[in-house]
């Protein structure tokens, strides 16, 4: 069993340092099998290197998130698109 294993939203802090809205309630499709969800629902990663939020569906890495240096290194190339609801919703 992988201890660093959460689900999504145990990478929330995480993400709001790089995202101005709740990232975990925005809705992804992902790339490798098509699921779309929640962030929140996806599975995280965490160590002391960065992040890798996968698909629960096809363990594909949906975002790929690093911290060095004073820099946010992020990858989303997993994501076939990421959908935020609006506020007023």
């Amino acid at each position: 069993m992988d201890e660093r294993k959460l689900d999504g939203n145990a990478a929330a802090g995480t993400l709001g340092e790089v995202f101005s809205f709740e990232v975990t309630t925005a809705l992804y499709a992902c790339e490798g099998c098509g699921r779309v969800a929640h962030i929140g629902e996806a599975m995280a990663y965490m160590t002391e290197i960065g992040t890798i939020v996968r698909c629960p569906g096809c363990d594909n890495a949906l975002i790929r998130l690093a911290h060095n240096r004073g820099r946010h290194w992020i990858d989303l190339r997993g994501i076939r698109y990421l959908q935020v609801a609006d506020v007023a919703e």
